[in-house]
């Protein structure tokens, strides 16, 4: 495995010899891409903040992005720590949106247009959204909230992340891994099950009828899980009954159950291995027996000495992260 990174500072390509390994962090949402490493300051290494920075692995790019920190310490003055953030660094910005009749996937174009954002592939959503109104927002929440409503309405979970320098948005039924995770390739890991946040097992929609006068309330519940568990309950104001019972049975299908975090430590590493990938994961959990393909949350990769490791945070079925 031969790894490759350059700094490209005005026309000049800059290829610093790192100290300590390289860091790629990818989350599915809410985070940019950040791409971590320390080099050793020469005379002929001079580099700015916002100067573009790409790592390769085996001459394919896997993450590019821009230098937004340095940093050092009196003590190793020599050494320069470094810190890229993707494009998606861009979507902190803040802005008042109106629209409507809009798919999630046209929000994305919407806002990378207005940013001057690389786009790459963007799969369709499909669901048009009637109408929002997202005021002083993130462009974070402004695209996540359009794939909440796409989630909502088609039960399809989609993933925008940035490809090697091009925001592209996936369904994850897409970007399943032939890839195994088991006791031989897992270092260890932490195991957690709850009832204590996002498990619900009553669902109530609220319709505010204006023309008639009426308030229209949908519902969907699992009796035999109030009757262990308590009342847990999901309320919703909605702008459009439109297939509002379906909306409500789609929601306590997701979220009537157990929630269980599961984190991996030092797992060998596989460079196609990014937020929104599932990979199939099979290990005794001790109240459970696991296998079953998981949705990875966030994963740290760490290349250091020839080596590639893993940190992965996953949830899927009744695993919530």
């Amino acid at each position: 495995m031969t790894y490759e990174l350059f700094i490209k500072h005005g026309n000049t390509l800059l290829y610093p010899p790192v100290v300590d390994g390289v860091t790629i962090e990818w989350e599915r949402k809410g985070q940019p891409g950040k791409l971590t490493f320390q080099v050793v300051k020469t005379t002929a290494l001079t580099f700015e903040e916002g100067d573009a920075c790409r790592f390769s692995v085996d001459g394919k790019p896997l993450f590019y992005g821009f230098v937004f920190e340095k940093s050092r310490t009196g003590s190793k003055s020599d050494i320069i720590k470094v810190t890229v953030y993707d494009q998606l660094y861009y979507l902190k910005n803040k802005d008042t949106y109106v629209y409507a009749n809009k798919t999630a996937t046209e929000v994305v174009k919407m806002i990378a247009q207005d940013f001057g954002l690389n786009l790459g592939t963007l799969e369709d959503t499909g669901h048009k959204i009637e109408s929002r109104t997202e005021e002083n927002a993130q462009m974070f929440d402004v695209i996540q909230n359009a794939l909440d409503e796409t989630l909502k309405a088609k039960t399809q979970m989609y993933v925008l992340y940035d490809q090697a320098g091009k925001l592209t948005l996936t369904n994850i039924a897409n970007m399943k891994l032939g890839l195994v995770v088991n006791e031989d390739t897992a270092g260890d890991y932490d195991y957690k099950s709850s009832i204590a946040s996002n498990t619900y097992n009553r669902i109530k929609l609220a319709y505010e009828d204006s023309n008639a006068g009426a308030r229209k309330i949908y519902i969907a519940q699992d009796s035999s899980n109030i009757n262990q568990w308590g009342v847990l309950q999901y309320y919703e104001k909605l702008n459009d009954p439109t297939n509002a019972q379906s909306m409500a049975d789609s929601l306590l299908k997701l979220y009537n159950t157990k929630n269980r975090t599961l984190s991996i430590k030092n797992a060998l590493g596989d460079v196609r291995v990014r937020a929104g990938t599932l990979l199939l994961v099979v290990l005794g959990l001790g109240d459970i027996n696991l296998s079953n393909f998981l949705l990875v949350e966030q994963v740290k990769h760490t290349f250091k000495d020839n080596q590639h490791l893993m940190e992965l945070k996953l949830r899927g079925g009744a695993f919530v992260a």
